[in-house]
C-alpha cells in the first residue's frame, strides 16, 4: 500500500492512475482480483448513477481498470438526478434486475432499508470470504459510511462521494480596497465573510445594491429556489433552517412524530418562520435565475462571477475553485462555514444539532441484482484506499480516512484554500438526512405548499402552518403518528 501511496504521490492524471495500479500493484493483490474475477468472465455489470464528477471518474477510469483486472464488464449509466431516482426505485421495485449496482443518495438509505431493497454488504463478504479483497476494509471509511448502515451497524452502501454544503464567498471582491471601503461607508463595519445571518443578508445587500450602482452582472448571493423542484425543499431544510436551529426537518421523532409547534414539533416554529422569511429575502436580491435554481445552476452562477457569496454543494465547490475551463472565479474562492445563530454551533459540537448538510451518496447492489458477487467485486474495488487520492483531485470527495493525509491531496488542499481541510476538521458539525424511511414521502406531500410560498400563493407564515399539518397528516397515513 505504502508503494502505491507513494506512485499516487507522483502521478496526476487519469491515464498515470492507470499506469500506476497496472505497474506497481503486488502480485498478491493482482492475483485476488484476477482470481476472483475468472469465474465472472463475460458478466457486464449495470449500474445507475448521477451524472457527477465522482460518477464520471468510475465510469471513465475505474470500471475500465477493474475490467483488466477482472475481466468483468461494467457499463456505468450517468443521467439526471430524479432520472437516476426513478429508475433505481421502479428497477428495485418491480424487482426486474436491470441494474446490478445503484447509487444510493444519503436521504434515501432509510427508505431503501425499510423495504429491503439492498444486499447486505457485511453480511455477504463475511458469508463469503473468498469475495473479500485483502485490500478492502470499511474501517478505512469516514465517519460519512455510518449513514450507509442499519441499526446493527452493518453496511449496505460503499462510499463513494461526499461533501459538506460551505459557504463560498469572493476573496477578489471581499479584499478589494475599494469595496471594502465603500462597505464601510455604507455599513460602519469591515467586509469579511459572515458568522451570523444578519451580517450574511447585510453583505447580500451591500453587493446586489453595489452591482446595480455600478452596471455589473453583480448580486450578492445565490438562491437554490427553483419553485417546481425539490431543490429548493432540499435548500430549506437541509441548509437554511438547521443554521437557525430547526433540526431533522422540525419533525420530533421521539415525540410521536411531531410537526406542529401545536403538537410538540418546530417545522412552524418562530425559528423555521425566520429561517424561511430569511431565505425568502436572499431569494429576491439574487439573480434571476435563482428561482429555476437548482444545486447545479446555483454553482454555474457563481462559477460565471455572477454573486459575491452563497452556499454551494462541495462536489461543485472544488471545480469552480479550480478549473479554469468551468469557472471564471478560479483562485478567487473562499470557504467558510455557514452563518449561524447564536447556540446553533454549540449544539452541534454537543451532538444535539448541526450547522448544514453532509451531503454524498454511496453504490449499493440492489437485492433482484442478478450479478450480486461480480457487483460486490466492483464495490469493494473503489472502496480500497489506493484508488483514493487520483479520485479525490479528479472529483473532489474524499470518502476514505487515509485520503487527506496522501500528499497529492494534501497539495491540492492549499489550492483551494483548505477545502480538505474543512471536510476533514468541520464534517463532525454536518449531519445527513434525518434517518427517516418516510424521507420520499414527506417531502411530496409538502412540496407543493413551498412551491406556493415560493411563487406567492401563499404567505410564508401560513404556508409552513400547512406545511406542518400536511407532514403530521402524512405521517399518520403512513403509521408513524399514533
Amino acid at each position: 500500500m505504502g508503494g502505491l501511496k507513494m506512485n499516487y504521490a507522483l502521478k496526476a492524471s487519469a491515464l498515470a492512475l492507470t499506469l500506476s495500479l497496472a505497474t506497481t500493484a503486488s502480485p498478491a493483490w493482482a492475483d485476488f482480483w484476477s482470481d476472483a474475477g475468472a469465474k465472472f468472465k463475460g458478466v457486464t455489470l449495470h449500474g445507475v448513477t448521477e451524472s457527477t464528477p465522482p460518477s464520471n471518474y468510475i465510469r471513465n477510469v475505474l470500471a475500465p481498470e477493474f475490467e483488466k483486472k477482472t475481466g468483468i464488464k461494467v457499463d456505468i449509466e450517468t443521467t439526471s438526478w430524479d432520472q437516476m431516482y426513478d429508475k433505481a426505485i421502479k428497477d428495485m421495485e418491480a424487482k426486474t434486475g436491470i441494474y446490478d449496482m445503484v447509487y444510493i443518495e444519503q436521504d434515501i438509505i432509510y427508505s431503501y432499508l425499510a423495504r429491503d431493497f439492498l444486499v447486505d454488504i457485511t453480511k455477504t463478504l463475511k458469508d463469503q470470504p473468498d469475495l473479500k479483497a485483502p485490500t478492502y476494509d470499511d474501517a478505512n471509511f469516514t465517519s460519512f459510511a455510518d449513514y450507509f448502515k442499519d441499526s446493527s451497524g452493518d453496511l449496505f452502501g460503499v462510499p463513494m462521494e461526499a461533501f459538506l454544503k460551505a459557504y463560498l464567498y469572493r476573496k477578489d471582491l471581499f479584499d478589494d480596497p475599494k469595496i471594502k471601503e465603500a462597505f464601510k461607508k455604507e455599513t460602519g463595519k469591515d467586509l469579511k465573510p459572515a458568522t451570523t445571518h444578519a451580517e450574511y443578508t447585510e453583505i447580500a445587500d451591500f453587493f446586489t445594491k453595489y452591482g446595480k450602482d455600478n452596471g455589473m452582472e453583480l448580486w450578492g448571493t445565490t438562491a437554490q429556489a427553483h419553485t417546481g423542484h425539490p431543490a429548493s425543499w432540499y435548500e430549506f431544510f437541509e441548509s437554511i433552517a438547521p443554521t437557525f436551529g430547526v433540526y431533522n426537518w422540525g419533525i420530533d421523532a421521539k415525540n410521536n412524530y411531531a410537526a406542529t409547534i401545536e403538537h410538540g414539533g418546530a417545522m412552524n416554529g418562530d425559528k423555521a418562520k425566520a429561517a424561511l422569511k430569511y431565505w425568502l429575502h436572499l431569494r429576491d436580491i439574487a439573480p434571476p435565475e435563482s428561482t429555476q435554481s437548482t444545486w447545479t445552476e446555483t454553482a454555474t452562477t457563481f462559477a460565471a462571477g455572477r454573486v459575491a457569496q452563497g452556499l454551494i454543494y462541495g462536489e461543485n465547490a472544488a471545480w469552480i475553485a479550480s478549473d479554469p475551463a468551468q469557472s471564471k472565479v478560479v483562485g478567487q474562492v473562499g470557504f467558510a462555514l455557514p452563518p449561524l445563530e447564536p447556540g446553533v454551533l454549540d449544539d452541534a459540537k454537543a451532538g444535539k444539532g448541526y450547522i448544514g448538510y453532509y451531503d454524498g451518496g454511496a453504490f449499493g447492489v440492489p437485492v433482484t441484482s442478478k450479478n450480486k458477487e461480480a457487483s460486490l467485486l466492483f464495490l469493494e474495488f473503489i472502496g480500497q484506499n489506493e484508488v483514493q487520492p487520483d479520485w479525490a483531485i479528479a472529483a473532489p470527495r474524499i470518502t476514505n480516512t487515509a485520503t487527506f493525509d496522501d500528499p497529492k491531496v494534501k497539495e491540492m488542499d492549499v489550492k483551494l484554500g483548505g477545502f480538505y481541510t474543512m471536510l476533514k476538521d468541520d464534517g463532525k458539525l454536518f449531519a445527513g438526512a434525518p434517518p427517516y424511511p418516510f424521507h420520499a414521502q414527506v417531502r411530496e406531500a409538502t412540496a407543493p405548499i413551498f412551491y406556493d410560498i415560493l411563487t406567492g400563493k401563499i404567505g410564508p407564515d401560513e404556508g409552513l402552518d400547512q406545511m406542518a399539518a400536511k407532514a403530521e397528516e402524512e405521517l399518520t397515513s403512513l403509521g408513524y403518528r399514533k
